[in-house]
């Protein structure tokens, strides 16, 4: 390898983590093909502090729950907020990592909105992943009571996007 495909390579590396890290991914992996015996396989990967900021999160919840032996009232809103929409038993999560699209093409109405009645198997959403657009469905008939992803949204496998009830 030359020292100029050398320099190329670090930048595009260099490159690759900055991607990573704009769009919150946690791996990428390119193979660049240069020739018959010449290649470059990168994979470049992080780990989030998520389960430490999930534990942190979680750390709150005690403090939340010995509210309601001082004031029993405001407990419930608090428990409501600090809630974790991954937990919720009307979550539909994303079942890939991709980007989310409200609506099927730029200037269409959205398929969902807060308050709006689904049928099981309707399109709450799309994640596109790799080029290819995934319609996601309501996986039961339901009220949307919660649209937790923003359009044009990176997300990650599991990623709650919808709270149905």
């Amino acid at each position: 390898m030359t020292k100029k495909n050398h320099d190329a390579d670090v930048a595009f590396i260099q490159a690759l983590a900055e991607l990573l890290r704009e769009n919150d991914l946690t791996e990428l992996q390119v193979k660049r093909d240069y020739g018959a015996d010449d290649s470059l396989n990168v994979r470049v990967s992080r780990h989030l502090q998520q389960q430490v900021v999930s534990q942190v999160t979680a750390a709150p919840a005690p403090v939340a729950m010995e509210a309601p032996a001082a004031s029993a009232p405001p407990a419930p809103a608090a428990a409501e907020t600090s809630e974790d929409p991954a937990n919720h038993p009307g979550a539909v999560t994303s079942p890939m990592v991709g980007t989310v699209y409200m609506q099927a093409e730029p200037g269409a109405p959205s398929f969902i909105s807060v308050g709006a009645s689904v049928d099981e198997g309707d399109t709450l959403l799309i994640v596109e992943a790799m080029k290819t657009m995934n319609h996601i469905p309501a996986p039961r008939a339901g009220t949307v009571k919660r649209i937790l992803v923003e359009d044009g949204a990176a997300v990650e496998f599991g990623t709650p996007l919808v709270i149905l009830e």
